[in-house]
């Protein structure tokens, strides 16, 4: 009780149950978030996965699979509170990303970075397959990337600042590359520091 007028201790009273509903409600949605999203990165592929370090193939077949493919990305994505996410990330080898720009989920099939702008900036990235870990990474603030959508027409995105860093990112996947292999010696090191000891864990 606060040293508020008694006359009001009834709704008072009242107004706690109300925020001590409400709280408990946010805590409820809170701790489901944060089991979807541990059961969202368990089905995506961690360091030291082989899979992660192999060169995707470019899709042929724009079928249901392909669709069901990229709605699973999507779904996992969002859970594992993603911006983006690479097929080969969750295991299979082929040519297709998802991210979300400006709200909307896009999917990028067979994609060519057509074009890269002349100015690059350094920021912080991190990435699903690598829990925790965050780096500085150097990447070009505007690109251009073409491709095809899961319907089969032909895409370009011309991009900058964070969905042009997000595309650069999931397309290094797709290569088989990560951001340890584009930050700074130092920035490697701490990461590795922090990377083998899940490994030692894993096996």
């Amino acid at each position: 009780m606060t040293a508020h007028d008694h006359d009001n201790d009834y709704q008072h009273g009242s107004d706690d149950v109300e925020v001590d509903f409400e709280a408990d409600v946010a805590a409820q949605e809170d701790a489901e978030a944060r089991a979807r999203r541990q059961l969202a990165l368990s089905q995506i592929r961690q360091y030291g996965d082989p899979v992660l370090r192999m060169r995707a193939n470019e899709v042929e077949s724009f079928d249901n699979e392909l669709q069901m493919l990229v709605e699973r990305m999507f779904l996992l994505m969002h859970d594992a509170d993603g911006v983006g996410l690479a097929a080969t990330q969750v295991g299979i080898v082929k040519r297709v990303f998802v991210f979300n720009h400006d709200g909307d989920d896009v999917a990028v099939v067979n994609p060519v970075i057509a074009k890269t702008g002349r100015d690059v900036e350094s920021d912080a990235e991190g990435c699903l397959s690598l829990g925790p870990v965050r780096m500085p990474v150097e990447r070009a603030v505007e690109v251009t990337i073409e491709g095809v959508g899961i319907d089969g027409l032909p895409l370009r995105l011309e991009l900058e600042g964070l969905p042009a860093r997000v595309v650069q990112h999931e397309f290094d996947h797709l290569d088989g590359k990560l951001i340890i292999d584009r930050t700074d010696p130092e920035s490697r090191r701490e990461a590795m520091a922090q990377l083998r000891p899940r490994l030692v864990l894993s096996r």
